[in-house]
């Protein structure tokens, strides 16, 4: 088991890089399977959660090189199989995704339930909704999901769904894209990397509109070439950067952002008092004194996002006054993390789906465990900003997620080191 030792209380200054987006990632590695041809993908992040798919899409019969560190090159051409490694699919959630990837290709796949952060209760009803809509058989079981043609097989067709499902859309987005006719799935999914998962299949040849609204139309092709692109950076990374800025009281140029995609974030820290100046593809982040209380509803996007909710608690609970979170997407998500700031000092009463989070003047070093990816990040900005020693425990939640963390922030001028037990 590893941990990592933070010695906290210095504040983070100078420049962090953003890498390729973890969501976007997940989502667009499965997709190769639909390309005939070689895929080269750039501002791959390098996260176990890609190396465990990239392992899964090996095993299947894939060609997967790397060309540099964060490009990789897949050819999906020879991938005959339809039952993916189940022990490896369980490892990580988006492995889900295989199931809408290998029916768009093969008409048929069976997939192990998949595993990742237990931070909620994730049905997979919406997705095998949308498989039904399509024209497949669907047989879910507590172990997998067996999709097959039905009588009249595969066939475009409209799907609303009952609530707004990042993997869902996705999911029905990458078996459309094959089959005959026109999909228009309702009530979509608006996030960037459902943008940018509908970018690279056109770039491969397929016909995708609506990406980023709430209908997504998919017109069948018959095929997908192969060709180049480079995934878009990460959202929920940069956001983390900028909360460990503000809460440590530091002044960080988080470079490689798309401003728009983080504008939730920008805004909520600007109310907490920092100064946030945009560029083109890089915003600085200044911490301006005393933090102020603060109100937070996450929400789908463009609102606040659920994957940033652990990390601006931290610095609420270093605020001046009471602030209020409230979780509208998972709401046991709170239960990751809370009870461990507690015990760094934090002054939180849960109740229902809403977070009171009383500011104190410090926060205290202690020893912790991460329960779920962004629950860990939040903890390393806990510790980052506490006076004292603190051990985070369970790292390789956060290791699914953040590529070279201790790296970034020790350039920022952060005193952390991954032990090895």
């Amino acid at each position: 088991m590893a941990r990592y030792e933070i010695i906290g209380g210095a504040p983070l200054s100078g420049e962090v890089t953003v890498s390729g987006a973890k969501n976007a990632a997940v989502a667009i590695l499965p997709a190769t399977i639909l390309v005939s041809g070689l895929c080269r993908i750039e501002n791959v992040p390098n996260i176990s959660d890609v190396r465990i798919l990239l392992d899964i899409l090996r095993g299947m019969g894939a060609r997967v090189e790397y060309e540099t560190e964060n490009t990789v090159l897949i050819d999906c051409s020879m991938v005959s199989s339809t039952c993916p490694d189940g022990e490896k699919v369980k490892k990580m959630r988006a492995s889900y995704y295989l199931m809408g990837a290998l029916l768009g290709r093969h008409g048929k796949a069976h997939v192990a339930l998949p595993g990742g952060c237990n931070f909620a209760s994730r049905p997979i009803d919406q997705h095998i909704k949308g498989f039904w809509a399509l024209g497949a058989d669907v047989e879910e079981t507590s172990e997998y999901v067996d999709l097959k043609p039905g009588e009249n097989g595969l066939q475009g067709n409209t799907i609303s769904l009952d609530v707004v499902s990042v993997g869902a859309t996705v999911n029905i987005m990458l078996a459309a894209v094959l089959i005959p006719g026109q999909t228009i799935i309702e009530n979509a999914a608006k996030e960037p990397h459902i943008v940018d998962l509908a970018n690279f299949l056109n770039t491969m040849g397929a016909k995708i509109s609506g990406a980023g609204t709430d209908t997504v139309k998919i017109r069948g092709v018959d095929s997908l070439n192969g060709g180049t692109y480079a995934i878009i950076p990460d959202q929920i990374e940069a956001g983390t950067y900028m909360a460990a800025a503000v809460a440590t009281g530091g002044n960080v140029l988080v470079k490689n952002v798309i401003p728009r995609h983080m504008k939730s974030i920008s805004i909520k820290l600007q109310e907490m008092g920092a100064r946030i100046l945009e560029y083109d593809d890089c915003i600085r982040v200044i911490a301006g004194g005393k933090l102020r209380s603060t109100t937070v509803k996450t929400r789908p996007y463009p609102g606040f996002p659920t994957d940033m909710q652990a990390q601006i608690c931290v610095c609420m609970a270093m605020a001046g006054g009471v602030s209020r979170l409230t979780e509208s997407v998972y709401e046991t998500r709170f239960f990751g993390y809370i009870s461990e700031l507690e015990s760094m000092g934090a002054d939180i009463v849960v109740s229902g789906k809403t977070a009171i989070v009383t500011g104190k003047p410090k926060l205290y070093g202690a020893t912790v465990t991460a329960k779920d990816l962004r629950a860990g990040a939040a903890l390393i900005i806990a510790g980052l900003s506490a006076e004292g020693t603190t051990y985070v425990k369970d790292i390789h939640y956060v290791e699914r997620g953040y590529e070279n963390i201790i790296q970034k922030l020790t350039a920022l001028g952060a005193t952390i080191r991954r032990i090895e037990d």
